[in-house]
């Protein structure tokens, strides 16, 4: 049994029409032999109609509650879906995310997988339907029903291609592949035959809303290669596989802007062991994620401490900061909201040394300060003014010439 797991957005299912080709595209690999899993999100803007619902009730509700409301929204679909697949003659069955087998951590609205039981979904297979599961929820020891955060249905798809060995993983979305920058943005940006998991791991972490960051950690940790397809045509798209296997004679693959940015900067934070890990405990254990941290040094016992976070998490953060500063005596919190991270990534930049002086030089060229900057292996990121983070990323796609062709 050959089984094939293709995951669909919510645009890609957005109204009866695009159902109804979903639901066609399905019957195709169904009639090429393959055994089909289909895993669907909510339709179009449900999930933000809903979260705006539950704001006319709360300024902030249970998040449990939250995760029972927003996973109404992905049961509507695939049983909408299962009906147009069965309208067509063909034997079909919805699941939701637990009875699909995932099972999660605690952690409501932001849940991680821990597992997979697949077998409900290997018996309707081999039963000989076509399964359809919602993405985006899952189901804690508990019993109570969780979702996996924005984008979470890529991460139940390839949890799901993992866990039934399954002979490819696609990714069906509104655009056909990956791109060396956003095409809205930069009229030239090339779509790439294909990268490796740590670039796309990278780009995705840094701004591209193709597939979620934590998607693509599974996928490499599993070895599942993606296809990243668009849902309104047939042609090839871009291959995210394990290894070095971006085109190996370029030194950057992509640039990418985030506009999801808040900077805080604690001035006067005491200086000695254990304070550090108080600031950044308090956060993660409300699931903060935390970006861009710089420590400077000053004369005497204190010091300043700069890091960003998402603006999803700036009201939470304000909130956990004030009680952390009060404990601490830190003298004073600034926010800047006014920012953006413009970055690039590329697996050549570990032995091309003269990268990151290329774009600092480039965002100087075009009069764009840096207000932060944070590297790894194969990327690097600069905090700038967020008015002129497009500008800087035309400029840069431009100067490492990313809108060419590579000639072996």
């Amino acid at each position: 049994m050959s089984i094939l797991v293709q995951k669909y957005g919510g645009s890609s299912v957005a109204d009866v029409q695009k159902l109804k080709a979903v639901a066609g595209r399905i019957i195709q690999a169904t009639e090429a032999g393959y055994s089909v899993v289909a895993v669907v999100s909510a339709q179009g803007d449900t999930t933000d109609e809903l979260l705006a619902k539950a704001g006319e009730i709360s300024v902030s509700p249970p998040k449990r509650e939250l995760d029972m409301l927003l996973s109404t929204g992905e049961q509507i679909s695939i049983a909408l879906l299962a009906m147009a697949i069965a309208e067509e003659g063909y034997s079909v069955i919805s699941l939701t995310g637990p009875q699909g087998g995932i099972c999660t951590d605690h952690i409501h609205t932001k849940a991680k997988i821990l597992r997979v039981d697949p077998g409900r979904v290997r018996k309707e297979l081999l039963d000989g339907r076509i399964v359809i599961v919602a993405g985006f929820q899952g189901i804690n020891d508990l019993g109570d029903i969780t979702t996996l955060g924005r984008g979470g249905s890529d991460t139940t798809a390839v949890a799901l291609a993992a866990a039934l060995d399954a002979a490819a993983c696609e990714i069906y979305t509104d655009v056909d592949g990956v791109y060396t920058a956003d095409p809205r943005l930069v009229p030239n940006a090339r779509k790439l035959r294909e990268i490796s998991h740590g670039e796309m791991l990278e780009l995705a972490s840094l701004g591209a809303a193709i597939l979620q960051p934590r998607a693509v950690e599974l996928a490499a940790a599993w070895g599942v290669t993606i296809h990243v397809r668009s849902s309104f045509g047939d042609a090839l798209g871009t291959l995210v596989k394990g290894g070095d296997l971006m085109e190996k004679q370029r030194v950057v693959s992509g640039v990418t802007r985030d506009l999801n940015v808040v900077k805080v900067v604690l001035v006067d934070v005491p200086d000695r062991p254990g304070v550090a890990h108080k600031i950044f405990s308090t956060l993660a254990n409300e699931s903060i994620n935390v970006d861009m941290i710089v420590q400077t040094t000053k004369q005497g016992p204190v010091t300043d401490l700069l890091f960003t976070i998402c603006q999803d998490d700036y009201p939470l953060t304000r909130k956990l900061i004030e009680q952390v500063t009060e404990e601490l005596n830190v003298s004073q919190v600034i926010y800047n909201e006014k920012l953006a991270k413009v970055s690039i990534v590329g697996a050549g930049m570990m032995s091309n040394p003269g990268v990151a002086a290329a774009m600092f030089e480039t965002l100087a060229e075009n009069g764009i300060n840096i207000e932060v900057i944070s590297t790894s292996e194969i990327k690097v990121s600069c905090l700038v003014d967020a008015k002129k983070v497009d500008v800087a990323v035309r400029a840069i796609h431009d100067r490492f010439r990313l809108g060419e062709e590579v000639i072996a």
